[in-house]
């Protein structure tokens, strides 16, 4: 993105990049083409290098960094400043960069001004939020991963493969007079879209991957009432989260918290016990299981081990289910078990192999995530199964005998899909909502 010529901003942002509240230090930063010389102003000094510790009269000491453009991360001449993190320091210095002429920024506005600059393209600047909102080591090396390009390397590629075969498509239109020209070899053109809707399939593919990393993989505790959910939920844990009751029906609503396990996070979500009852209020929360096993990613089958014929109204096929036997500790030693699940005590805490099951499971997450790009964008996402359906078009087209011209529409639409990942195609709507979710100073 280097090579695209830089929009003239007329005005000069200012804002606290650091979270509101009292630190050690804050980061006050100052971008556009009067960045220096306000900094100057307010400074009373020139800033002659790039890293100097300077004074503000009558307010702080601080370390003032300068970033010449294009060669800073919004492509404009850029200021930072290290202050001490005392909330009044902050707010008086950025009002001092507004009264010498700054504006206070809006949110994302500086990573949308490195993106207006050609610093780094839609899906990496959208990259940028999700390294700042990461909760887990996986979410935040996946959005690393297209903070450095990985996505837009892709989308890059596969545009180019599909722009070269639609100029030829269309220049066989500008010699339409002549039917026995063809320019695109449709043999070739056949072999291009197989390679470009397996690639495409395996991105599309990919979201389930992603989403999981990124939003947490659902994890729904389910089974009869009075098993043990809530009791296992407290032990993975470690804390009092849910109620524990002898009493059937404790649990009434979901609940839901998080857990790390190999840098993946779990979602855990304990659910009503599943029986017939008359109580309205706990149908509701039955229903509410029902749905918590739908949305699941991984579903723990709790089974009272000393129950001799346990049950669950429940369908569970289709779903990735660990059924877990539990209150081994109430058993005899000498009793029989099945070897169709986990025995553990949730009680007392006895996890290990339980946890060594979603410990696998996040190995091979992050596995899928390693080996290629994997998409975590609901926006990605939507575009490309556009861009994949456009392609299938242009498949059955070449299939049907159609036209260059009407190849060329179907192919067009796909390359607009992938433009607006890259923004190369985009509107003012979508930069105004992408960039409204950052957060002020980024």
């Amino acid at each position: 993105m280097e090579n695209v010529m830089p929009i003239q901003m007329t005005d000069t942002i200012a804002a606290v990049s650091t979270p509101y509240g009292v630190g050690g230090i804050a980061v006050v930063r100052m971008s556009g083409p009067q960045a220096i010389t306000i900094a100057e102003k307010v400074l009373g000094k020139s800033l002659t290098r790039s890293l100097q510790f300077c004074s503000v009269p009558d307010l702080d000491d601080m370390v003032v960094s300068v970033f010449r453009g294009p060669h800073s991360f919004t492509g404009e001449d850029q200021v930072e400043f290290s202050c001490h993190g005392s909330l009044y320091i902050q707010q008086e210095l950025l009002q001092r960069l507004i009264e010498h002429g700054a504006r206070t920024a809006t949110a994302g506005e500086f990573t949308k001004r490195a993106f207006l600059n050609g610093k780094m393209d839609l899906a990496q600047a959208e990259a940028v939020a999700d390294i700042i909102a990461s909760r887990s080591e996986a979410e935040k090396n996946m959005a690393l991963s297209h903070l450095r390009g990985g996505i837009s390397t892709e989308i890059a590629h596969l545009r180019r493969q599909l722009l070269d075969f639609t100029s030829l498509l269309e220049l066989e239109l500008d010699f339409s007079d002549h039917e026995d020209i063809e320019f695109a070899d449709r043999t070739q053109l056949k072999a291009l879209l197989n390679q470009v809707e397996q690639r495409l399939t395996s991105l599309v593919d990919s979201f389930k991957t992603g989403n999981a990393l990124r939003q947490g993989v659902p994890v729904a505790i389910v089974g009869a009432a009075n098993v043990g959910k809530s009791t296992l939920l407290n032990a993975l844990l470690g804390d009092n989260r849910a109620i524990v009751s002898d009493i059937p029906g404790t649990t009434r609503d979901t609940i839901e918290d998080t857990l790390m396990i190999e840098g993946v996070l779990f979602r855990l979500i304990d659910t009503a016990g599943i029986r017939t009852t008359q109580d309205k209020i706990e149908q509701l929360g039955i229903e509410r299981s029902r749905r918590a096993v739908s949305d699941a990613e991984i579903v723990l089958h709790l089974i009272d081990a000393t129950d001799i014929v346990p049950s669950l109204p429940i369908d569970l096929s289709g779903k990735r289910v660990l059924r877990l036997y539990n209150k081994v500790d109430l058993l005899p030693s000498d009793a029989l078990r099945n070897t169709d699940g986990i025995y553990i005590s949730a009680r007392q805490g006895d996890l290990f192999e339980l946890k060594a099951h979603l410990a696998s499971f996040a190995k091979e997450l992050l596995s899928h995530s390693r080996d290629g790009v994997c998409i975590s964008s609901a926006r990605h996402y939507e575009a490309l199964s556009r861009a994949l359906s456009a392609t299938k078009r242009v498949q059955q087209g070449l299939e049907e005998g159609l036209g260059g011209e009407l190849l060329s529409m179907d192919l067009h639409d796909a390359l607009s899909a992938l433009g607006e990942i890259s923004g190369e195609i985009t509107s003012d709507e979508v930069l105004g909502n992408i960039f409204s979710k950052f957060c002020i100073g980024k």
